[in-house]
């Protein structure tokens, strides 16, 4: 047991110094913006570029549209298949898993295809169109990990109970799903929030191609442009991302504590 110990030690310390090290060395570089001593110049500069601003509220914004967009399509559906069509349920995540499968530059070249001016639904015709298939296709992008998080979060409740003892009380379809399933798989959803948000903020084919002014973009023409700045923008990406996974962890530390208590 002990040279077992050892070796898990071993392990974990040999991962993070493979982690660790790198983005100690980007911070590092980050703070030469100042020759001859460390400085925090390079995020004093990023941070200050109306820029950043503009990208990062435009990537926050499409985040929260597509998480919505997120939980109204796959609560329902993980839920239905739980509920009615069990037999279902490997053919909905081999579909959910495509995402990974197919390349982001495919999906969105696909949508172009469809939804150009020429097309019979003419998205790409205006900006509020071309913001709208944005949002769908990052909905598309995380789906794989919204749907495995809230399929998670029902297998931890009873369904079919929960959905009779509404029905018996007088609760339609609507009710039970946003009075009944919402609320007991809000931790779940947040999970798959901040993993969608993650995405989302570091996201660049889509934007890219569709000439959004997202954050994705910005990093990579900053990259492109400036020496300092793209390590402090890579730290500050580092960091929310992090943030993040933070959150889905207290998340579900507060969720358990109110159940324990309950």
């Amino acid at each position: 047991m002990k040279s077992l110990k050892i070796w898990s030690w071993i392990g974990f310390t040999l991962g993070a110094i493979y982690f660790l090290l790198p983005l100690l060395a980007t911070f590092e570089f980050s703070l030469r913006a100042r020759r001859g001593v460390y400085s925090f110049d390079a995020y004093q500069s990023v941070l200050g570029d109306p820029q950043f601003r503009e990208t990062f509220a435009f990537s926050f914004a499409a985040a929260i549209a597509t998480i919505i967009v997120g939980a109204l399509i796959v609560v329902p559906t993980a839920y239905w298949v739980r509920l009615r069509l069990p037999q279902a349920r490997s053919a909905v995540e081999f579909i959910t898993l495509l995402p990974l499968i197919i390349p982001a530059i495919v999906i969105v070249f696909g949508h172009i295809r469809m939804f150009n001016t020429s097309s019979m639904i003419p998205l790409l015709g205006t900006v509020a169109g071309t913001n709208v298939l944005l949002v769908f296709g990052y909905a598309v992008l995380s789906l794989p990990y919204m749907y495995r998080a809230v399929d998670t979060g029902l297998r931890t409740i009873d369904v079919r109970t929960l959905t009779e003892a509404a029905q018996s009380l007088g609760g339609g379809w609507i009710t039970v799903l946003g009075r009944v399933i919402f609320p007991n798989c809000f931790v779940a959803i947040v999970s798959g929030a901040f993993l969608t948000f993650a995405i989302v903020i570091g996201e660049y084919v889509f934007a890219a191609l569709l000439n959004r002014p997202a954050f994705g973009p910005y990093m990579v023409w900053m990259g492109g442009n400036k020496a300092y700045e793209p390590a402090a923008l890579a730290v500050i990406a580092f960091a929310i991302t992090w943030g993040c996974m933070g959150l889905i962890q207290a998340a579900t530390r507060f969720s358990k504590h109110n159940m324990v208590k309950r």
